[in-house]
């Protein structure tokens, strides 16, 4: 099975994508995550003015099969999380890119995204 990986997305191994509009990053997780998880049950998020930090985790998002840790991969400052979300975390898989967003943070240095995955390099490290 094929997944949509934007392009103007960066990707990190464990499955978060970022998009930085100049010092705003939207985080969430990728489409394949989103699958291999299965039915979303319940999501772990920050709160608004919490900091967060690169390769740390922010928060978790459960499945009926497992509970993942969510990795930041910038380090800023929450200024927004996904509320109808969190109350019904299910509807991440309908659009993981649009809608199904998590977090949105003002980082502290752009250049935190330089060493996260491509789409294409994504795409291939997920699917072989």
């Amino acid at each position: 099975m094929s997944f949509e990986y934007p392009e103007d997305l960066k990707y990190l191994d464990s499955h978060e994508y970022v998009r930085l509009e100049g010092e705003i990053a939207t985080i969430g997780i990728s489409a394949f995550a989103v699958d291999q998880l299965g039915d979303v049950v319940f999501l772990e998020l920050p709160e608004v003015g919490d900091a967060v930090s690169k390769g740390d985790s922010f928060g978790s998002i459960e499945s009926v099969k497992a509970v993942e840790d969510l990795n930041s991969p910038v380090t800023g400052t929450v200024i927004e999380r996904n509320e109808p979300l969190i109350e019904s975390p299910e509807q991440i898989a309908e659009d993981p890119y649009g809608e199904g967003w998590l977090l949105k943070v003002r980082v502290n240095d752009t250049d935190d995204i330089d060493d996260a995955l491509t789409a294409k390099e994504y795409a291939v490290q997920v699917e072989g």
